[in-house]
C-alpha cells in the first residue's frame, strides 16, 4: 500500500467532496499511519486544517469516517503538505529494516506507527517501531529522499528505569 492510495480513496469518498465543499480552504496537513505486522492490517488518518478552531481527520481504514481532533493553538498551527507526496509502506519498512541490520538489531518487527508532518517546510515521518523482546526504535524518516535523520532503540526496561528515577 502507499499513501497516494488512501488519499484518492479519500477524494472520491461522498464524506470528503462534502468536506471540501463546505471547507474550500482546508489543507491536508498530517496523517497518521499504523501498520500492524503481526495483524496484517493498516490504520490510517488523514488530518485536514481549517481553521485556527478546527482540524479534522478521516479515519481510511475502513468505512471512511470524519472526526474532530483537539484544536490548536495559535503557536502550533499546522503546516500544508503537497498531496503529491507519496511513499509506500512496504518500503518504509524495508528502510528500517535496512537500518536494524547496520545496527545489528536482530528483532522482528511487531507494529510501525508513523506520523507524517511538515516541520519547518520539510516532510517527515516521525515513527515508533514496536519490535519483539519489548523494544521499541524512535525513528524520524525525511521524505522524499527516505533518509534517516534519527534512529534510537530503546527497551521497555530502559523506559520503566526512567520513569522509576523521576
Amino acid at each position: 500500500m502507499n499513501l497516494q492510495f488512501y488519499l484518492e480513496k479519500l477524494h472520491s469518498s461522498d464524506e470528503f467532496q462534502k468536506f471540501k465543499k463546505e471547507n474550500p480552504k482546508a489543507y491536508f496537513c498530517s496523517s497518521f499511519i499504523m501498520i500492524d505486522k503481526e495483524k496484517n492490517t493498516n490504520e490510517v488518518h488523514l488530518d485536514f486544517f481549517i481553521s485556527k478552531e478546527k482540524k479534522i481527520s478521516f479515519d481510511i481504514t475502513g468505512k471512511i469516517l470524519k472526526m474532530p481532533v483537539q484544536p490548536f493553538n495559535d503557536k502550533n498551527l499546522p503546516e500544508e503538505i503537497s498531496e503529491e507526496i507519496n511513499f509506500n509502506f512496504e518500503e518504509i519498512e524495508s528502510v528500517i529494516l535496512e537500518k536494524m541490520e547496520e545496527e545489528n538489531i536482530k528483532s522482528k518487527i511487531q507494529k510501525i506507527i508513523l506520523s507524517l508532518q511538515n516541520i519547518k517546510g520539510e516532510t517527515i515521518l516521525l515513527g515508533t517501531v514496536f519490535v519483539s523482546m519489548l523494544g521499541l526504535i524512535k525513528i524520524n524518516i525525511s521524505l522524499p529522499k527516505m533518509k534517516i535523520t534519527e534512529f534510537e532503540k530503546k527497551s521497555l526496561l530502559d523506559m520503566m528505569n526512567i520513569f522509576k528515577k523521576n
